[in-house]
């Protein structure tokens, strides 16, 4: 196992605003007293933070005359929860379908008319109005924006610390709370944010329990605008589950007294966040703020008019070194997740095996001869009885897998990652969208069963991905494509039905590579460390370490990739995804005309 050099806590340096930021209750405190006789300051929240943190804290220093939280204007939690109920599903503890209302609709009108007089009758000293939605209650004098990382959110939500957005969610499972989340409050959290994105004059970082940190909402703009014009990383965040394993403690430098590491978010836009640094402080705010307000610079104008303002490419680790298999799954075709979740794309997706032990493997694609009927009442019996566990490799191929080997995973296909392996994950990004079929009959680590998906899958498993199929399409479909002094390039898929594209550079020099309009998500996948510059000098040069994921945004164009320490005798790789763009779609197929027409020849 290498020593490791992972970097956990990437920053971004924000050049000219090394005095923006006030840290500690005292110093925010401080930055927002004012002089007038009477002042309006608007503290709207992100869903997540710690109320009674912030508001007995500052309530404590501003000693305001009046205090107004945003609760007192919501409609009851019963009526909550009935406008809801489409989008969380009771009767799934996972899944449900993307919320189209905004944040307005769990308000009482009557109740915010009242409220607004409130503030408009009060006429001296400072007036405190807190909480989710706070500028709907009024228009403010100073407006500070409490807004907060979704890793923190589940791990508060796992603490039992937070609730959803008007309802008392104590009494549901972690997962279920999860789920409000993604399908509820950060899409109405997101919405409100971006309506008064432009209006906010300052951010409040409190991911930090009792290390809060306030900073001017024009340091926050320029760091996400100079976000684009640079390579950079986002925050990993690493997580245990039952099929977890260690390489990650080694590799990443993780806390070893923990029993496992099982995922790694290690680009995943939606989920993690940025450090924005300013001086010596640091800001940690959602990534997906830089997607929402930078799209174009970020994902270039031919992803942002597909798939508007969403990061699609998502690349994590799963980890089964000396761990279990992870659960057989499938996940769904665009039509299903379509009309049943109200998403616009799938969760395609690949594993390129970063390590691999001797016995490891990757089990996809059914058998000659599966039958529908039999399978599904395989899965079916050993979810009801243990005695009767599924006899996996009886319908499922089990594949070897070697490192550096890619297997690629259209939706439809029946897979999962055996134990001993350490999987970058390179997929689409909607990945809650996993339809679970069987777990190996075990319990997870809070020792209960974990959910299972049978009813939605076996509405998408494709039977046709037999062996032959899955061998000649999704195994290794790796082409040469071009080389030069110190470096080769080839295509490793992904399969024709799916749109991101996939190239692996290997290299003992300086790889010339150029974004062509569009994100770049990399990884080096072999070699201690690397550098990543700009030909023209149009950003520092940007270190990065062995298994370390970055983003090129689309706005950069032409980079270049070269070892740290060049050593002919050590060959170097990243691996790197993209969009198909229609221009490359179109050479793809050209290209396969012509060798289709070719073989008739033949």
């Amino acid at each position: 196992m290498r020593k490791s050099n992972y970097d956990k806590f990437p920053v971004v340096q924000v050049r000219g605003f090394d005095d923006a930021v006030a840290s500690g209750w005292d110093q925010i405190a401080e930055k927002l007293k004012v002089s007038h006789a009477r002042a309006v300051i608007a503290i709207d929240t992100y869903v997540g933070v710690l109320d009674d943190e912030i508001l007995s804290s500052l309530s404590k220093r501003l000693r305001p005359s009046l205090i107004i939280e945003t609760r007192q204007a919501m409609v009851p939690p019963s009526e909550i929860e009935a406008l809801t109920a489409r989008e969380f599903w009771k009767e799934d503890a996972v899944l449900g379908r993307m919320t189209t209302r905004s944040l307005i609709d769990f308000f009482d009108p009557a109740a915010i008319a009242r409220l607004r007089q409130d503030v408009l009758s009060h006429s001296r000293g400072v007036i405190l109005v807190y909480g989710v939605g706070a500028t709907l209650i009024c228009k403010p004098d100073t407006l500070v924006y409490a807004d907060m990382a979704r890793w923190e959110i589940q791990r508060r939500q796992r603490a039992g610390k937070v609730h959803g957005i008007g309802v008392d969610d104590s009494q549901l499972s972690a997962w279920e709370q999860y789920k409000r989340g993604f399908f509820i409050d950060w899409r109405l959290a997101d919405k409100h944010k971006c309506a008064i994105w432009t209006d906010v004059d300052f951010f409040l970082d409190t991911n930090r329990e009792q290390d809060p940190k306030l900073v001017s909402a024009d340091a926050i703009r320029a760091g996400l605008k100079q976000c684009v014009t640079r390579p950079f990383r986002v925050v990993p965040f690493f997580d245990p589950g039952v099929w977890g394993g260690q390489w990650m403690k080694e590799v990443c430098d993780l806390d070893r007294t923990q029993i496992n590491y099982a995922w790694c978010f290690d680009c995943v836009p939606e989920e993690n966040s940025i450090l924005l640094g300013f001086g010596a402080h640091r800001i940690e705010m959602p990534s997906i703020n830089l997607v929402l307000h930078h799209p174009q610079e970020l994902l270039g104008s031919s992803v942002y008019e597909r798939f508007g303002a969403e990061f699609p490419i998502r690349f994590d680790f799963l980890d089964t070194m000396d761990g279990g298999n992870l659960s057989l799954q499938v996940h769904p075709h665009t039509d299903y997740i379509r009309q049943t979740f109200s998403m616009s794309y799938t969760q395609d997706e690949s594993y390129y095996m970063l390590d691999a032990k001797e016995d490891a493997c990757v089990y996809m694609g059914f058998k000659p001869g599966v039958q529908a009927e039999a399978f599904i009442e395989a899965l079916e019996t050993a979810q009801r009885d243990a005695a009767q566990p599924l006899d996996a490799e009886r319908f499922v191929n089990k594949l070897p897998a070697r490192r550096h080997e890619h297997f690629l995973i259209p939706a439809g296909t029946i897979h999962c990652s055996g134990k001993n392996s350490m999987v970058l994950e390179i997929s689409a990004t909607p990945y809650i969208f996993t339809h679970k079929l069987w777990d190996w009959g075990r319990l997870d680590l809070n020792g209960k069963p974990r959910p299972i998906s049978i009813h939605h899958g076996k509405l998408n498993l494709d039977y046709t991905r037999d062996t032959a199929w899955v061998n000649k399409n999704l195994v290794n479909r790796i082409e040469p494509l071009a080389s030069g002094d110190g470096w080769r390039e080839e295509r490793t898929g992904l399969h024709e039905t799916q749109f991101i594209e996939t190239r692996r550079h290997w290299f003992t020099g300086k790889v010339p590579h150029d974004t062509r309009g569009t994100v770049n998500v990399v990884n080096l996948v072999e070699g201690n460390e690397v550098i990543v510059a700009s030909p023209t000098n149009a950003f520092e040069p940007f270190t990065v370490h062995y298994a370390e994921t970055f983003i090129i945004p689309a706005a950069v164009g032409a980079y270049t990739i070269h070892p740290t320490h060049p050593d002919a005798d050590s060959e170097y790789a990243t691996m790197k995804a993209f969009v198909r763009s229609d221009a490359r779609e179109d050479e793809e197929n050209a290209k396969k005309r012509r060798s289709e027409d070719s073989r008739r020849a033949d």
